[in-house]
C-alpha cells in the first residue's frame, strides 16, 4: 500500500485496494459517455439550426429518436410556438450579436404532448481565425423551478386578493356604517330631539328600530297648539325605506299643521286622509294609522280628546293601579278611502294617571315556543302588574319588555306616554311641637 503523506520514488510498487479500483473505474468513464448520460440536455447545432448532436437526456425528455433529430430538425422545432417567436426575435439576435446567451426560460414540447420548462444557454464555437462553427447548447430541467416559481405567484396572488377582500370588507364596513348614520339621523329627523315641557303634564316616549338599514314609517309628536292647549299624535306608515319616510314626513307635517287651523280630532285626520289619498290614489298606495288628541290643562286634571284612524286603541293607566282600553271602534285606515270615518274618545287624567300610545310592534311581536302573538290582553296585563309610578315608569319598563322579545321583536315600535304627576306625599317632622 503506498502512502499518500510523501512522494512516490520512481520503481515503487503500488498496492489498490477495492475502493481505490472503484474510483479508477469512474474515471475510465468515457467523455461520451459522460455527456450522453448527463443530468441535463446538451445539443450542437449548425449555424442554420440543424441539429448535428444531441444527449440521451435531451432525447429522453422530448420522447424522441436520435435518428429523427440528428440532420433532421432544427432547435426552433423543439420548441413552443410561443418558443420559437422569442428564440426569432431576441435569442438569435443576442446570440449572433454577443456569442452567447444564458439562462433564458424557454418551454420545449416534451413526450406525451407536455410542455416542458428549461432554462437555455447557448455559446458559439468558432475557428482559429474567428469563423462561426456550430453553437453549443445546453438545457436545464426547469420544472421544479417553475413549479416552485408558480406556488410563489399563487401565494403572492392569494395575499393580494386577501388584501384587496379585507379592504373591500373593511370600505363596505365604512360605507355600511356611514349609511347606517345617515339613516339613524334622518330617522331621527322624522321625530322629535326631545319632548317639550308641558306646566302639569308628563311626557316620555322610546323609539325601537327593528332594522337599522331600514327607515321606519313609526311617528309621534308632542306640540302646543296656543297658550293652553297641546296637541299629540301616533302612528304607523305602512312599509319600510325612502317611501315611507317620506310618506312620515307629509303626514308628520300635515298633522301639525292642520291642528293649528282646526284642532277638533276629526277634522284633522279627516284633512290628513284626504292629504294621503289624493297624493297616493294613483300608483304606489300609501296609507297609515294614527291616534291624534288634544290636551287640556284644567284644574287638577287634563282634558283629554282624541280620534283614532285604523290604530290599536290607547291604554289608560289609573293611579288605582287598574289599567284599560279607551276603545275607539271604527275608524278606518287614513288614505284609503276618500271619505274615511274616524272614531272620537275622551277621557280626564287625574294626579297618578297615565295615558300610553303605542304602534303595533308591541303587541305584533312573536313570544314563547310557538311564537305567538304577545297581543293587547298580555299587554293590558303587564301594565296592571306595573305599578302608577307616572309615564317615565312605565316607558322604562316597556323598554325592557321590548328587550325581553329578542328576535320576536321584528318590527319598529314607538311609544308615547302622558300623564299628570301624583302628588308629592307631604312629611311632617317627628321633633315638630
Amino acid at each position: 500500500m503506498c502512502r499518500t503523506d510523501q512522494a512516490p520514488e520512481p520503481g515503487d510498487e503500488y498496492e489498490v485496494d477495492a475502493t481505490d479500483a472503484v474510483f479508477i473505474s469512474l474515471l475510465e468513464d468515457s467523455a461520451e459517455e459522460l455527456y450522453d448520460q448527463a443530468p441535463c440536455g446538451y445539443l450542437s447545432t449548425l449555424m442554420d439550426g440543424t441539429i448535428a448532436k444531441a444527449n440521451a437526456t435531451l432525447l429522453e425528455w422530448l420522447g424522441l429518436e436520435r435518428s429523427r433529430v440528428v440532420g433532421r430538425m432544427r432547435f426552433t422545432d423543439l420548441l413552443t410556438v410561443g418558443g420559437r417567436l422569442y428564440h426569432e426575435t431576441h435569442f438569435a439576435p443576442l446570440l449572433q450579436m454577443k456569442g452567447e446567451v444564458s439562462g433564458i426560460a424557454l418551454d420545449l414540447k416534451a413526450a406525451g404532448k407536455q410542455r416542458m420548462p428549461v432554462l437555455v444557454t447557448s455559446k458559439v464555437k468558432t475557428s482559429q481565425d474567428g469563423k462561426p462553427l456550430l453553437i453549443r447548447t445546453t438545457v436545464f430541467d426547469a420544472r421544479d423551478r417553475r413549479a416552485y416559481e408558480q406556488e410563489l405567484l399563487r401565494g403572492r396572488q392569494a395575499a393580494e386578493e386577501a388584501a384587496r377582500q379585507a379592504k373591500a370588507a373593511r370600505e363596505q364596513a365604512e360605507a355600511d356604517r356611514g349609511l347606517q348614520e345617515a339613516l339613524a339621523a334622518l330617522q331621527q329627523s322624522l321625530l322629535p330631539s326631545q319632548l317639550p315641557a308641558v306646566p302639569g303634564l308628563e311626557a316620555s316616549s322610546y323609539y325601537h328600530t327593528a332594522c337599522p338599514d331600514l327607515l321606519g314609517g313609526d311617528f309621534y309628536d308632542l306640540f302646543p297648539l296656543d297658550a293652553d292647549r297641546w296637541g299629540f299624535f301616533l302612528g304607523d306608515v305602512c312599509g319600510k325605506g325612502p317611501q315611507a319616510a317620506a310618506v312620515t314626513s307629509l303626514t308628520r307635517y300635515t298633522l301639525r299643521a292642520t291642528a293649528l287651523h282646526d284642532s277638533d280630532p276629526v277634522a284633522v285626520l279627516t284633512t290628513l286622509n284626504t292629504v294621503l289619498h289624493e297624493r297616493y290614489a294613483c300608483g304606489d298606495t300609501r296609507y297609515c294609522t294614527a291616534i291624534f288628541g288634544v290636551l287640556e290643562p284644567a284644574d287638577g286634571h287634563i282634558s283629554v280628546r282624541l280620534a283614532s284612524g285604523g290604530h290599536p286603541s290607547a291604554l289608560v293607566q289609573r293611579a288605582d293601579g287598574s289599567a284599560y282600553y279607551l276603545h275607539t271602534p271604527g275608524g278606518l285606515l287614513i288614505g284609503v278611502l276618500p271619505d274615511a270615518p274616524f272614531a272620537a274618545a275622551r277621557t280626564r287624567l287625574l294626579p297618578g294617571d297615565t295615558l300610553l300610545l303605542y304602534t303595533d310592534g308591541l303587541t305584533e311581536a312573536r313570544t314563547g315556543p310557538d311564537r305567538g302573538l304577545y297581543g293587547e290582553d298580555a299587554l293590558q296585563a303587564f301594565t296592571i302588574a306595573q305599578p302608577p309610578a307616572g309615564p317615565q315608569a312605565l316607558i322604562t319598563a316597556l323598554t325592557g319588555l321590548l328587550a325581553s322579545f329578542g328576535e320576536g321583536l321584528d318590527d319598529d315600535t314607538a311609544l308615547l306616554a302622558l300623564g299628570v304627576p301624583a302628588p308629592t306625599p307631604t312629611t311632617v317632622s317627628d321633633n315638630l311641637v
